[in-house]
C-alpha cells in the first residue's frame, strides 16, 4: 500500500472564530508525519485569512477562496488541489483530538478501507444546548448511535462533519453532489455501488460543537427528512423501514394526544416511558439540566425529520413532483 498522506479538508462560511477553535486544536495534534489543513472559503464576507495566516508557523495551512457552491463542491474543490492521497472532512464547527490522526492512520494501516466515517461528541466546554442536541443526535435511543459510535445501524454511512475518503475513492466517484444536506450519504450510497467499502472507526471522534439554536436545530433535522426521501429516489436499495420511524412517531404522538382529550389516556404511556428514558440516560451522562433539555431535542429532532420525510414523500413519492422543483433550497447550483 502507498504510504498515507493525510490531507484535512475544510469548508469554511462565515466563521472565522469557529475556524480559529479548530486550527487552534490541529496546532496540537501529535502526529510523527506532516500533513495539510486545506481551507476553503466557500464565497464567505467574513473571511478566515487573517486566522489562518496566524497559524501558519504551527499548522501547515492551504488557503483557498472561491464563490459559493455549497459545502459539497467545496469539498470537492479542496481534494482536487490537495497535496495528499488521503482526504479527512471535517465542518469548521470541530475541534480535533489530540490523538485523531495517530488513530485514524493506526486502523488504516491494520485494515485499510477507501472511506471511514468517525463520531462526534460533546466537549466539556459546550453548552447545554449543544450537550442535549449531541446527545439527541448520538444516542442509541434515538438514532441507533450512528453517529455516535454505535454500529447498530449496520453497514456504516460515514457523514462529513467527520469523514475519511482516499484519493482513488474521490476520483472514481467525483466527490460530493450538489445536494445539501445529504451529500455524505449520497456519496456514501455511490461509493458502495461501486464496490468500495466503508467503516466505522468507533474511536476516532471529534467534537463537534453545533452552533445552532431550537429554531435552527428544526430546520436542519426537517431538511434531513426532506433529503432522505430524495436519496431513497435516487437509490432505491438503500429504502428502509427505519427511516419512517419519526414519521410514525409523530403520528403516533398526535394520536395518543387526541385520545387523551377525549379522557383516553392509554396509548400516552409508551410515549411517557420512552420520554423517561431520554432524561434518565442523558441526566446519567450529562447531568439533571441537560437531561430535561434532550427530551426537548429528542421531541424537535423527532417532529423536525418526520415532518419533512411525510411532506417531501407527499411531494416527491405521491405527487412525482421532480426534487429540484419541490424543494429548490436544497440544491447548489
Amino acid at each position: 500500500m502507498e504510504e498515507l498522506r493525510f490531507s484535512f479538508i475544510v469548508p469554511v462560511f462565515n466563521r472565522p472564530a469557529e475556524l480559529e477553535k479548530l486550527l487552534q486544536s490541529f496546532s496540537r495534534v501529535q502526529f510523527p508525519r506532516e500533513f495539510e489543513v486545506v481551507v476553503i472559503e466557500d464565497g464567505s464576507t467574513l473571511k478566515s485569512d487573517v486566522v489562518c495566516s496566524r497559524f501558519r508557523e504551527s499548522v501547515n495551512i492551504t488557503y483557498l477562496s472561491k464563490q459559493n457552491t455549497g459545502p459539497g463542491d467545496s469539498r470537492n474543490y479542496g481534494m482536487q488541489r490537495a497535496s495528499g492521497n488521503y482526504f479527512i472532512i471535517l465542518d469548521s464547527d470541530c475541534i480535533v483530538p489530540a490523538d485523531l490522526l495517530e488513530k485514524v492512520h493506526r486502523h488504516l494501516k491494520n485494515n485499510f478501507v477507501d472511506c471511514y466515517g468517525g463520531p462526534d461528541a460533546a466537549h466539556e466546554s459546550f453548552t447545554n444546548l449543544q450537550k442535549a442536541i449531541n446527545y439527541s443526535m448520538t444516542s442509541t435511543l434515538t438514532t441507533g448511535g450512528i453517529r455516535g459510535g454505535g454500529e447498530m445501524a449496520g453497514k456504516f454511512q460515514p457523514r462529513s462533519f467527520n469523514m475519511g475518503l482516499s484519493k482513488k475513492a474521490f476520483e472514481t466517484t467525483g466527490g460530493f453532489s450538489t445536494i445539501h444536506p445529504g451529500e455524505d450519504p449520497d456519496l456514501t450510497l455511490r461509493l458502495w455501488e461501486l464496490g468500495f467499502q466503508t467503516a466505522l472507526f468507533s474511536n476516532a471522534f471529534v467534537y463537534h460543537e453545533r452552533r445552532i439554536s431550537w429554531s435552527l436545530f428544526y430546520k436542519q433535522v426537517n431538511k434531513f427528512g426532506k433529503v432522505r426521501v430524495i436519496l431513497n429516489k435516487w437509490h432505491p436499495t438503500s429504502k428502509k423501514i427505519t427511516y419512517w420511524l419519526p414519521s410514525l412517531f409523530v403520528l403516533y404522538m398526535f394520536f395518543s394526544f387526541t385520545c387523551a382529550l377525549f379522557g383516553n389516556s392509554i396509548f400516552m404511556v409508551p410515549l411517557l416511558v420512552y420520554v423517561l428514558l431520554i432524561f434518565s440516560f442523558s441526566t446519567l451522562k450529562n447531568g439533571f439540566i441537560v437531561g430535561c433539555m434532550s427530551i426537548a431535542a429528542m421531541l424537535i429532532q423527532f417532529t423536525g425529520y418526520g415532518l419533512g420525510f411525510l411532506n417531501s414523500y407527499i411531494q416527491i413519492g405521491i405527487l412525482k413532483k421532480e426534487e429540484r422543483d419541490a424543494f429548490p433550497n436544497l440544491f447548489f447550483k
